[in-house]
């Protein structure tokens, strides 16, 4: 049987949440070829909240003051993901708008995201490490699809909505 040593095991960590989060980014973009709606904003959060059912476990509970602190950084991380992304209309359809600076700032954050990670996990243990992310990646998550949320039925009463446009994005 091979046994990494640690710091094998941690480069090899870092590659795999390497290519994790470049295959987000590839998707995501793909999903910006398509229109959005309101349930296509809205679900990620949601269902991304179930992942609070890890703290059940006594291995992933981290202090109150760790987890406002990981989601204070996540709303912090959000502010840019709100003012790159914009919503615009195409033949009937509300598409999510990316400028340019979407990747480079999604590629920042990853690099920022696995900085603080060898950092954090020097101090606890591997599934608190797992825990804080999570409430940093859901803090980033939900205000950034609430704002998206809020200018999309902006977009939809800035303008008269046609029966087609009302149907297709309900």
């Amino acid at each position: 049987m091979c046994v990494l040593s640690g710091q094998a095991a941690q480069w090899i960590s870092t590659i795999v949440i390497i290519a994790f989060a470049l295959s987000v980014i590839v998707i995501r973009l793909r999903a910006a070829r398509k229109p959005t709606n309101a349930k296509k904003i809205l679900i990620p959060p949601l269902g991304m909240s179930t992942g609070f059912l890890m703290f059940v476990t006594p291995l992933t509970r981290v202090p109150l003051t760790y987890a406002l602190a990981a989601l204070l950084v996540g709303v912090l991380f959000s502010i840019p993901l709100i003012a790159s992304s914009k919503l615009e209309r195409h033949g009937g359809q509300v598409y999510l708008k990316r400028s340019p600076a979407f990747i480079v700032v999604l590629l920042v954050l990853l690099v920022i995201r696995i900085a603080l990670h060898g950092y954090i996990e020097k101090y606890i243990t591997i599934p608190q490490t797992g825990g804080i992310f999570f409430i940093l990646a859901f803090g980033m998550l939900l205000p950034w699809r609430i704002v998206m949320y809020m200018k999309y039925k902006r977009f939809l009463k800035s303008f008269e909505a046609t029966p087609e446009l009302r149907e297709s994005n309900a």
